[in-house]
């Protein structure tokens, strides 16, 4: 495996000061951000397609640094019934013509998330029973095959067009797609070009066990992030994991995104990362920082650190 990091995290420097961080970081690639939800400025798939000197540009720097791209990260919603859904999907369909132009096999991305019927006007994330009430088992059926079904036969056609050869899904919350068995629900209709951005620490909140979730998953592993999560004690134990505060307020959450080790041991993610490969993933491990609870120089460098020590060479 070889690590990667993901460019959100230094949106507010240049591209050229950006991937000079990156290399004095030590890390072998970059998982380039821009679209959907991401304001990162570096690797905008739709100024890039019209502008192909600043493309031709922009990959001669990340060459000249001996840099890969791991992947191009599309992280968005699709299947939102507003203008937001719209806009998204043309983003992510940029985002896979960009990646087919240049050569990257792999998008990280999300299923997306629909109405629950008709006329809605907002994503409904679905998580409780589908069998009550009487009205759930057909919101449940219109979520999927009526809006999500088409929309990822037709992205697989556009991928098999370009050339992209993998769907890598986050298993985010608010997702269609959010763990190991909704994964299946989709890869099993529109083949398996699709597959999971492996993201274990939105499993450690969700209850799941990542390494159980990573044996479940096998060769549907298309990508790896390498991220923490803490469940703080006391907290959780009152309220539960389903938490709707801020990221920003680290010290009244149940739980917190943290930096890698800051939440599991590095014995844990030897193992975590020894059973990946066990079922086959051999490829980008991607750092994804989003630890409110230290700086983010701080955060990053530690799990790098933390990375470099456990993933499976």
């Amino acid at each position: 495996m070889k690590l990667s990091i993901c460019t959100d995290v230094m949106g507010d420097l240049s591209f050229t000061d950006m991937l000079d961080k990156c290399v004095k970081l030590g890390v072998e690639g970059i998982e380039m951000t821009g679209g959907g939800w991401s304001h990162g400025p570096h690797f905008r798939a739709d100024e890039l397609l019209a502008d192909r000197g600043l493309l031709k540009t922009k990959l001669k720097e990340i060459e000249a640094r001996g840099l890969e791209i791991a992947a191009l990260n599309c992280s968005a919603n699709p299947l939102d019934p507003g203008d937001m859904g719209k806009r998204h999907r043309k983003e992510m369909e940029d985002t896979i013509r960009l990646a087919g132009e240049i050569g990257v096999k792999t998008i990280v991305t999300m299923s997306g998330l629909p109405e629950a019927a008709p006329g809605d006007t907002v994503p409904n994330w679905l998580v409780y029973t589908k069998s009550w009430p009487n009205e759930m088992p057909e919101r449940d059926r219109y979520q999927w095959e009526d809006r999500a079904f088409p929309l990822w036969h037709g992205l697989v056609k556009l991928a098999d067009e370009v050339g992209v050869e993998k769907y890598a899904l986050e298993n985010f919350s608010a997702l269609l797609v959010w763990n190991p068995e909704t994964l299946f629900r989709l890869r099993n209709e529109v083949g398996p070009k699709v597959g999971m951005n492996l993201d274990p620490s939105h499993l450690m909140w969700m209850g799941a066990d990542p390494i159980a979730s990573a044996r479940a998953l096998g060769d549907a592993i298309h990508h790896c992030h390498g991220k923490d999560t803490r469940i703080e004690r006391g907290l959780a134990d009152v309220n539960g994991l389903l938490e709707l505060k801020d990221v920003t307020d680290v010290a009244n959450r149940s739980w917190n995104y943290v930096a890698v080790g800051a939440g599991h041991d590095l014995q844990w993610w030897k193992e975590f990362f020894s059973v990946v490969r066990m079922v086959g993933y051999n490829d980008w491990v991607s750092l994804e920082m989003e630890d409110f609870t230290m700086s983010t120089e701080a955060g990053i460098q530690s799990s790098i650190d933390a990375l470099q020590a456990t993933i499976s060479r």
